[in-house]
C-alpha cells in the first residue's frame, strides 16, 4: 500500500481526524488516486503532498458541479410563468407577501422569514401588493408575480448542488453525488414545489445549506480554528437560523446539528492529548456559532418583522390588547377610553389564552341534539360587532346610562349580567353538556330583550388585584363565576364544526383551577358618562412582543427511496455484525463499509428526524410535509446504491470489464430516473388534452396503481 493511499479514501467519510489523536488503521482506508480527487470539493481538502490531484481532475469536478447546477436552474425556471393564475397555497403566501409590501399586520403559525423574503422579492420585482390572492384560479392579469415565484425557484434550484456536494463530502464518490443530484433534479414533486409561491423551497434551501455546512466543518476537524473551519461552522449557524426562521420544522435540522455537535465534543473529550483550555475553546466556539449567533439572527428577523408590519390588519385579534395598541389603525392605537368599568358600559371581553379570541355570540342556535337549542356563544378571533356586550346589574333592568342615574363602577365580587348588544340575549349557562368538551357545561345566549332567568348571573373576580376593587380596562385579569352552578366561564380552544362557523368553543368549567383559558380582560370600553385616559402606557416592549408572538405560533412516499431505506438498514446491520465479529475484509471493502455506516448513517439520522415527527402527528398532513425527509432519503439512496455497485465491482474484480459494473449501474439508475421524469413531467409543467380520467388522456396510461389520482 502506498503512502498516498492512507487516510484519503471512502473510509475517511465522517471521520473526525484530530491532531495528536493517532493514525487510522491503514487497512480500512485504501483508495485509488482518482477516488481521492473526487473528494476535493470544499475549502478544507485533506490532501497529502503525494496525493495532490492533477489539474484536469479538479477541472472535471468543477465542470460536473456546473453541469448539475445549470440543469437544476433550467428545470426549475422552465415555464415558470405558467399557469398565470393562483395555484394552491399561493393564495396564502402570496397574500402574506402583499401584507409586507403594504406593512399590514397579519398572523401566521410560522415564523416570518419565508414570507418576508417573498414580500421582498415581490417588491424588488415591481409587484405593488394590490393583488387580493382570494382563491386558487384567480388570474394574475397585469400583476407581476414572477419575482415571487422566481425567488422560490432560485432557492429550490440550489437544493441540487447542495445535495451533490454533501454526498460528495460524505462518500468521496462523484457517481454517488451524481445519482443523488439526479434524484433531486428529476423528482416532479420537488420541482413543482420550487415553482410556486410557497415556503417549502425556502425551508429546504436552509435545511440543505445547514447539512452541507455541517459536513464541511466536520471535514475540517483536523484543522480546528482555521479560517475554513470557522467559515463552515458559522455558516451552519446562519443556516440553522434561516431554517427555523421559515418554519418550526427547522427545529429538526437544529436537533440534527446538535446531536452531531454533542458527538463531536464527546470525541474531543476522549482525546487525552487535548488540554482543558483547548476543550474549552472548542465548546465556546460551538456555543458562539451554533447557539448565540443563530439566536441573534433569529431575534433580528422578528425585529424586522415587527418594524415593517406596523399597521392594523387581519391578525390583530390573535394577540393581546397591549400588543394591538402598537399597531397603526387599530382602535387601541393612541386610543383614549374610560379606565374603570362601570354599569352600562359597552365592552368586548378577550380571553387571555393565546389566540383564543373574544367572547362572541350571533343569532344562530345550537343544532338539535347539542345541549339546549339556544343561541350560540363562541370565541371569535377577529374584531366584530357581535363581540359587544353591555354590563348590567343582575337584578336591575333600568338603563344605567340614563343621565339621572349616578355612575356606578363594577367591583371585584359584584354579581353582573352581560347582555349581548346585537341580539339582546344574556350570557347564560346551565347543566347541559358543552358541545365539544365533556364534563363542561354549555354556554348560550338566553332571554328576550335582556330579560332571562337566574342562570344569567355571574360573579366577577379580579385575579391580579392589589388593593383597589375596581375593574381596570385592559389591565385587570378577571374570571366570571356562574352563580347557579359555580362553574367558570372559559374557552377550551377547540374548533366547533360547520354549524358553529368553525369558531372556538366557549364552556363553563366546574374545575376552578386558574388557567389562561378561564381568565379574561376587558378590551374595548364605551361609556359616555366616564372620562377617557390615553393607552400609550400599555405598549409592550420588544421582548414582550417577541415572547407573545411565539406563544401564539406554538399554539408519499418515493418508491426507490423507501426501498433504499429498508435495504440500507439490512446492509448496515450485516456490515456492523461482520466488522464486530472480525470477519476478514479487504481494505477496499472495509473502506466502503465505513462510507455506508458513517456517511449513510449521517443522512439516515436526518431522515429519521424529519420523517417520524410527522408520521406520529394526529393532524391532517399533506404531501409537502414529507419533502424535508425526502431530501435525506434521496441522499441516502445515492450513497447506498453507489456503495452496493462498488461492492459488486470489488467482488467481480478478477473478471474482465468488472470496473464497468459500477459505471454501468450508476448510468442505468440515472437514465431510469430521467426517463421517469420524462413520463411524468406534465405533472410539473402542466397537462394537455383530456382529463386524466379520460382513456384518451396522455396521463391515463401512467396510472400504474388504481389508487393513483391525477
Amino acid at each position: 500500500m502506498s503512502p498516498a493511499a492512507v487516510g484519503v479514501g471512502p473510509a475517511e467519510s465522517g471521520l473526525r481526524l484530530r491532531r495528536g489523536r493517532g493514525r487510522m488503521k491503514a487497512a480500512g482506508t485504501a483508495v485509488s488516486g482518482p477516488e481521492l480527487a473526487a473528494g476535493d470539493g470544499g475549502l478544507c481538502p485533506k490532501l497529502t503532498p503525494q496525493s495532490k490531484p492533477k489539474i484536469p481532475e479538479q477541472v472535471m469536478g468543477w465542470l460536473l458541479l456546473a453541469a448539475v447546477t445549470t440543469l437544476a436552474f433550467a428545470t426549475r425556471f422552465h415555464r415558470l410563468h405558467e399557469p398565470a393564475h393562483v395555484c394552491w397555497d399561493e393564495t396564502h403566501f402570496g397574500k402574506m407577501g402583499s401584507y409586507y409590501i403594504n406593512r399590514t399586520f397579519f398572523f401566521d403559525i410560522h415564523p416570518p422569514l419565508g414570507k418576508m423574503l417573498i414580500g421582498l422579492a415581490g417588491y424588488l420585482s415591481g409587484y405593488d401588493g394590490t393583488f387580493p390572492f382570494q382563491k386558487p384560479g384567480d388570474k394574475y392579469k397585469h400583476h407581476n408575480y414572477i419575482g415571487m415565484r422566481g425567488l422560490c425557484a432560485f432557492l429550490g434550484s440550489w437544493l441540487i448542488p447542495f445535495a451533490y456536494l454533501t454526498v460528495l463530502e460524505l462518500s468521496k464518490s462523484r457517481p454517488a453525488a451524481l445519482l443523488t443530484a439526479a434524484l433531486f433534479t428529476f423528482d416532479t414533486g420537488c420541482l413543482t414545489l420550487s415553482q410556486y409561491i410557497l415556503l417549502d423551497p425556502i425551508l429546504m434551501f436552509f435545511i440543505m445549506a445547514a447539512m452541507l455546512s455541517m459536513v464541511k466543518y466536520n471535514s475540517c476537524a483536523d484543522r480546528p480554528f482555521s479560517v475554513s473551519w470557522w467559515f463552515w461552522l458559522s455558516l451552519t449557524g446562519i443556516s440553522l437560523a434561516g431554517a427555523l426562521g421559515v418554519k418550526f420544522v427547522g427545529l429538526f435540522i437544529v436537533l440534527h446539528v446538535g446531536l452531531n455537535t454533542v458527538s463531536d465534543l464527546w470525541q474531543l473529550l476522549g482525546d487525552l492529548n487535548l488540554t482543558m483550555v483547548t476543550l474549552g475553546k472548542h465548546l465556546a466556539a460551538r456555543i458562539l456559532c451554533l447557539i448565540v449567533f443563530p439566536l441573534i439572527l433569529y431575534t433580528a428577523i422578528f425585529a424586522v418583522h415587527f418594524l415593517v408590519l406596523n399597521k392594523s390588519g387581519p391578525g390583530d385579534g390573535f394577540f393581546s390588547s397591549a400588543f394591538q395598541s402598537r399597531l397603526l389603525g387599530n382602535n387601541l392605537h393612541n386610543a383614549s377610553i374610560p379606565e374603570h368599568l362601570a354599569y352600562g358600559s359597552v365592552i368586548t371581553v378577550k380571553n387571555l389564552r393565546m389566540a383564543s379570541g373574544y367572547l362572541h355570540s350571533h343569532c344562530h342556535l345550537y343544532p338539535e341534539g347539542v345541549g339546549a337549542r339556544q343561541q350560540q356563544v363562541t370565541a371569535y378571533q377577529h374584531k366584530d360587532y357581535n363581540n359587544l356586550w353591555i354590563v348590567k346589574k343582575h337584578d336591575v333592568n333600568t338603563d344605567p346610562l340614563d343621565p339621572s342615574f349616578p355612575v356606578e363602577f363594577v367591583k371585584h365580587g359584584d354579581i353582573i349580567r352581560l347582555e349581548h348588544k346585537e341580539t339582546s340575549r344574556n350570557l347564560h349557562s346551565h347543566q347541559h353538556e358543552a358541545p365539544m368538551t365533556r364534563k363542561h357545561y354549555q354556554v348560550t345566549g338566553y332571554g328576550v330583550n335582556g330579560t332571562g332567568d337566574s342562570n344569567d348571573f355571574w360573579r366577577i373576580e379580579v385575579m391580579n388585584r392589589k388593593s383597589e376593587n375596581r375593574i381596570k380596562v385592559l389591565r385587570s385579569q378577571i374570571r366570571l363565576i356562574h352563580l347557579a352552578t359555580g362553574c367558570v366561564l372559559g374557552s377550551s380552544g377547540k374548533t366547533l364544526p360547520k354549524w358553529g362557523w368553525e369558531q372556538l368553543e366557549v364552556t363553563c368549567t366546574p374545575y376552578l383551577k386558574e388557567t389562561p383559558n378561564s381568565v379574561w380582560n376587558v378590551e374595548d370600553h364605551i361609556n359616555p358618562k366616564l372620562p377617557n385616559i390615553n393607552l400609550d402606557v400599555l405598549k409592550p416592549s420588544f421582548m414582550e412582543i417577541l415572547l407573545e408572538s411565539h406563544m401564539v405560533m406554538i399554539r408519499i412516499i418515493w418508491w426507490l427511496n423507501l426501498g433504499s431505506i429498508g435495504l440500507y438498514l439490512l446492509l448496515g446491520s450485516l456490515t456492523t455484525v461482520s466488522m464486530q465479529r472480525g470477519i476478514q475484509l479487504t481494505a477496499e471493502v472495509k473502506g466502503l463499509c465505513q462510507v455506508l455506516l458513517r456517511g449513510g448513517g449521517q443522512v439516515l439520522l436526518g431522515w429519521l428526524l424529519h420523517y417520524f415527527p410527522f408520521f406520529m402527528m394526529g393532524r391532517v398532513l399533506y404531501f409537502h410535509h414529507y419533502f424535508p425527509a425526502m431530501l435525506f432519503s434521496s441522499m441516502l439512496t445515492g450513497i447506498l446504491w453507489d456503495t452496493i455497485l462498488r461492492f459488486f465491482a470489488s467482488y467481480l474484480s478478477p473478471f474482465p470489464l468488472a470496473n464497468w459494473v459500477h459505471i454501468f449501474g450508476i448510468s442505468l439508475l440515472i437514465l431510469g430516473i430521467a426517463y421517469s421524469f420524462y413520463l411524468f413531467h406534465p405533472l410539473s409543467y402542466g397537462m394537455i388534452g383530456p382529463l386524466a380520467q379520460d382513456p384518451q388522456s396522455p396521463m391515463a396510461g401512467l396510472k400504474w396503481l388504481e389508487t393513483w389520482e391525477f
